[in-house]
């Protein structure tokens, strides 16, 4: 596939995948993407997972058509991007490695000093000469490891962007870019929304004409629309109005009160009411939904004098990825010793610009009537939190 008249698509897809990285669900599977650029001297950026090496040693060599890569730039040491440099090397042995201090300190690591080649490390704002194409390296480290790069081709405009940009799914399958983009962002960028609005800032004043990241399809249409999303993403902004509940019930009697909520909610005119029982989900994507919404409404029970296990993971998972300006209600469960409210709010303690909704709701076992009309007051004032 070409990307351009000189720079050409390698990557391979995986369908045979149902975790990436062992967590993450990916029905439609996922892509793994190398790039080969095409002039005076010839770059290849990043290799692909190493079930398959012989299909993208293939496409290498059919771009090729002959001749030899002079450089192979690697911009995250991640494996599915790495697994294959020894493979490139033994193919052509005077291919020069050209990559951060950190990612050649972490090649030591993978490859147990197997590695017989020439290096080039680069710094931020070095620049390689193919010929007609200058190529940028800018530094970004923590998105989302340490050693990461990303390179920008100054004569196509195109920023080869690592992780940063990437989505779940195979380029085989059509799906929405935002809805899979959003869900690899947060699950594995989004703690480290400070490092992308660094690299981001970094990359204000460049003409981008297209995003070539490691995972999911090459951008060209709306760039600027897909930078304005990831700043809003890195800054954990709402994307837009709506109401996350978000809940898990033992023997059903949360689960009615979230129903009663939720109905109430949708009679105040909220359109955007989104469902999740925590057990049975794909928390991964209720975790994206929180962040794309503005208003979150947890409802669990007290168990073990803990919070019950869904719950306790998914605030995990929420603060552990710096979850902040939002609006958010609470519902516990107990029939006796309850705590699940407190530790629901204690574990939010951290967190930045968090606005709590009265009344916090306690249920003793089973929703009464007096349950019921505080329940009714919450909808009112999430439905007019302003």
């Amino acid at each position: 596939m070409k990307i351009t008249a000189d720079i050409r698509y390698i990557g391979v897809n995986d369908h045979s995948i149902d975790l990436f990285e062992g967590i993450y669900r990916v029905p439609n599977g996922m892509a793994y993407n190398s790039y080969v650029i095409m002039d005076e001297k010839i770059a290849v950026l990043d290799t692909v997972d190493e079930e398959f090496t012989k299909e993208w040693l293939r496409k290498l060599e059919r771009e090729l058509e002959g001749r030899k890569p002079d450089f192979l730039i690697v911009q995250h040491m991640e494996p599915d991007h790495s697994a294959n440099i020894v493979h490139l090397l033994e193919h052509y042995p005077e291919t020069v490695l050209v990559a951060t201090a950190k990612a050649f300190d972490m090649m030591e690591h993978y490859f147990h000093t197997g590695l017989k080649a020439v290096r080039k490390v680069v710094t931020d704002g070095d620049i390689l000469s193919l010929g007609k194409h200058k190529l940028q390296f800018i530094s970004a480290p923590m998105v989302h490891w340490p050693e990461v790069m990303v390179t920008y081709d100054e004569i196509d405009k195109v920023l080869f962007s690592a992780d940063g940009f990437g989505r779940f799914g195979a380029l085989d399958v059509e799906e929405e870019w935002e809805k899979e983009a959003r869900r690899y962002y947060f699950g594995i960028v989004g703690k480290y929304g400070v490092q992308v609005n660094r690299l981001l800032q970094k990359l204000q004043g460049k003409e981008i004409q297209a995003i070539c990241s490691l995972h999911g399809p090459v951008l060209k249409e709306k760039v600027d629309a897909y930078i304005q999303l990831y700043q809003k993403w890195a800054s954990y902004e709402p994307e837009e109005e709506g109401i996350v509940i978000a809940y898990s019930s033992v023997y059903g009697n949360t689960k009615k009160a979230v129903l009663f909520l939720e109905e109430l909610l949708r009679r105040n005119g909220c359109p955007k009411v989104l469902l999740y029982d925590l057990a049975r989900c794909d928390m991964s994507v209720v975790v994206a939904q929180a962040f794309r919404f503005d208003r979150l409404v947890l409802a669990t029970t007290t168990y073990n004098g803990g919070l019950f296990p869904p719950m306790r993971e998914f605030i995990n998972q929420l603060t552990e990825r710096e979850f902040q300006n939002r609006t958010l209600a609470l519902i516990e469960n107990g029939s006796w010793a309850s705590m699940a409210g407190k530790l629901m709010r204690d574990r939010f303690e951290k967190s930045k610009n968090i606005h709590f909704v009265e009344p916090f709701i306690k249920i003793t076992s089973v929703m009464d009537e007096a349950n019921k009309k505080e329940l009714s007051m919450l909808a009112e004032r999430l439905s007019h939190r302003k």
